[in-house]
């Protein structure tokens, strides 16, 4: 797991860029994973100076006293102690929602972002997109079970090891449709987890097209499947100018 360093004293702070500046005080300065700097006074939550994501982060201590150089294109901070006070390490993690809970460990699960992570032992499950992680839990496995709109709503476990969304698309989908330009059956293919319909007379004929993450609400002119997605409602075929033909 990454660490936050911190550093603590009577420090002298200048930074060097935009707006030249030299401060002294009794200060906290933080060290994120991603090397962000942010130096905290008394006052308030915004530091007194800090520096986002610089190229490098050098650090000097001895146990007395401590030093800091981070460095961003033209901008640069320094800090150097005057009387230290301490120096740690601690471990973080993102922080996102909760989740459940995790059944290796029984740490505590958060989604972030695309994906799902234990706390506690690290494991992490990615999200396809669109999914919503639901209350309920995988009689499987225990995990959370996620809703996944792919031609119709889908409830999974969010472990493709447990349960697999590319397959249980292919088992409803699978040749529900024909290929516009040859007539061979569309077969539901997910070779490297990104799902798509290609057509069964590969390799004479290359027709694919990309799963929407929405639902097929309707028919085409052109034969296939209409969806309601995020962003408005389309053909299978993102390409198409046709129109949706009769409900289904």
């Amino acid at each position: 797991m990454p660490s936050t360093r911190i550093l603590a004293g009577d420090c002298t702070v200048r930074f060097e860029g935009t707006r030249d500046r030299i401060q002294r005080g009794h200060v906290v300065v933080l060290v994120k994973p991603d090397r962000t700097v942010l130096v905290h006074d008394a006052d308030g939550y915004q530091p007194v100076a800090w520096l986002t994501r610089p190229d490098d982060v050098t650090i000097e201590h001895d146990g007395a006293a401590f030093s800091l150089r981070a460095h961003a294109d033209s901008q640069e901070l320094l800090v150097t102690s005057n009387a230290a006070c301490g120096f740690e390490s601690f471990e973080v993690s993102d922080a996102g929602v909760p989740v459940g809970t995790c059944p290796d460990c029984t740490g505590p699960l958060v989604r972030v972002r695309g994906e799902i992570g234990c706390l506690d032992c690290e494991e992490t499950y990615g999200l396809p997109a669109g999914a919503t992680v639901l209350d309920s839990e995988c009689d499987d496995c225990g995990l959370p079970l996620m809703g996944v709109d792919r031609g119709e709503r889908f409830e999974c476990c969010v472990d493709y090891a447990c349960e697999s969304l590319s397959a249980v698309v292919c088992e409803r989908f699978d040749e529900e449709w024909t290929c516009p330009d040859c007539g061979s059956p569309l077969r539901v293919r997910s070779p490297d987890g990104r799902i798509f319909l290609g057509c069964d007379g590969y390799p004479d004929c290359e027709t694919s097209f990309s799963f929407p993450s929405g639902v097929v609400v309707d028919n085409c002119e052109c034969g296939l499947p209409w969806f309601r997605t995020a962003s408005g409602e389309r053909c299978l075929n993102g390409g198409c100018e046709a129109t949706p033909e009769s409900p289904i």
